[in-house]
């Protein structure tokens, strides 16, 4: 298992479009991948449900802690911490 602690920037934070950006990225993997909202202390969800994502509450300033495990487990962390540092590509 891999894992890493990232800070959400964007305006709108972990919701509407970057949400979704995040969750077609996560996608692209075969492996396990969950997040949760250390801001908030919330549970562990699925990274790949768009639903699960928007109830985290990520709002601009969150942490975030993104967990991979399984095939390409370090490829897809790395993309989504990328992804997030990039501002989700804006």
């Amino acid at each position: 298992m891999a894992s890493a602690i990232v800070t959400i920037h964007h305006p709108v934070g972990l919701h509407a479009r970057p949400a979704s950006v995040f969750v077609r990225t996560a996608a692209n993997f075969p492996c396990t991948i969950n997040v949760r909202n250390l801001s908030g202390d919330s549970k562990m969800v699925n990274a790949k449900s768009i639903l699960a994502v928007l109830t985290l509450g990520a709002n601009q300033g969150a942490q975030i802690e993104i967990q991979t495990s399984g095939e390409g487990e370090e490829e897809a962390l790395k993309a989504l911490v990328e992804l997030v540092e990039s501002n989700f590509g804006e």
